[in-house]
């Protein structure tokens, strides 16, 4: 007889599907240049991801939690942390590299997240008494930069790569914080439904700043447009959907100790997709992170009861989460 998956296992499995959905990002983002212009790259997804977000909000029922965050201030510090985030993202894809922005993303979320968590939230504060899970973290961490510098990765930060490479892991670790514990009080499809179409209203009205302008937001070719619509549902909606799951299934930490799974992603989609071969060093990199995970995985890791989930039901279409241990 089968038997359900515990809390951290399902969190695991949620957390690792979003952190190969979140690899892909940058290889949609290298398919459809120069043919698209960053302008486009940063506006449509966040579009379309919103808009998947906002129908979902709608469905669950929560179309008060909507108008009620217009009048948070926070939610709209939440906003320009993800639109401040993406467009770090999409410069350090461009002037880093794929491999290298995913190391950044990794310093954000397996290292940042958890130690701020600890040190201003009080959240996790137990597990930083545990070797075992700071270890593993350490294991988790260097085995994935390992990946990164046997994928061709750790270039030299030069100029603008330096402002780059120090906003891109604290605005990822924040945003998600502020993110994850607004998702405690409201449902997580409404809070980061208005977040994301928040950042859509936001980079287009920067978006004159961004290389391409609004004359690149005209993008006409089907093949293009079809990627950015599917880069928009994956890295945008599906994604996050699949992270926040996690979070509400075994708190923050975990989740964001198994994003080093994304460079480990990163250098398989870069040999599958262009034929690169890995060097030695980035193959020992991948059993280093996942045993690190491993190990950071044990211990308690228990889920969120969101205030507004007290009555004792889950948002219309949450999936079934298992309380075993």
């Amino acid at each position: 007889m089968s038997q359900r998956l515990s809390a951290p296992q399902l969190a695991s499995i949620l957390a690792v599907l979003a952190a190969f959905l979140w690899a892909t990002y940058y290889f949609f983002v290298l398919g459809v240049t120069p043919e698209v212009p960053p302008s486009a790259l940063v506006v449509y997804p966040f579009l379309i991801g919103g808009l998947a977000y906002l129908a979902l909000a709608l469905w669950q029922g929560h179309g008060r939690d909507l108008v009620a965050l217009t009048l948070d201030p926070v939610a709209y510090a939440r906003i320009g942390l993800m639109a401040s985030m993406q467009i770090l993202v999409l410069a350090g894809t461009y002037v880093l590299g794929a491999v290298d922005t995913s190391l950044l993303t990794l310093v954000g979320d397996t290292v940042l997240t958890p130690l701020m968590l600890m040190a201003f939230l009080s959240e996790g504060r137990h597990r930083a008494r545990s070797l075992l899970f700071l270890f593993g973290i350490a294991l988790s961490t260097g085995g994935a930069s390992l990946t990164i510098a046997g994928g061709g990765g750790a270039q030299p930060v030069q100029g603008l790569g330096w402002a780059v490479a120090i906003l891109v892991p604290v605005v990822v670790a924040a945003y998600f914080i502020l993110a994850a514990r607004e998702s405690r009080r409201r449902p997580t499809s409404a809070v980061v439904a208005h977040a994301t179409l928040g950042a859509a209203a936001v980079v287009f009205l920067l978006s004159p700043g961004i290389p391409g302008g609004f004359s690149g937001l005209v993008v006409s070719h089907p093949v293009d447009v079809g990627l950015l619509v599917v880069l928009g549902l994956t890295s945008f909606f599906i994604a996050p959907y699949l992270y926040f799951r996690a979070i509400q299934t075994a708190g923050m930490v975990l989740p964001a100790v198994l994003m080093a799974a994304i460079p480990v992603f990163t250098l398989m989609l870069s040999a599958a997709l262009f034929a690169t071969i890995p060097a030695p060093l980035g193959l020992l990199g991948i059993p280093v992170a996942v045993f690190g995970a491993v190990l950071a995985l044990r211990g308690e890791h228990p889920p969120w009861s969101p205030s507004y989930a007290t009555g004792g039901s889950d948002p219309p279409g949450s999936p079934d989460v298992s309380r075993t241990r």
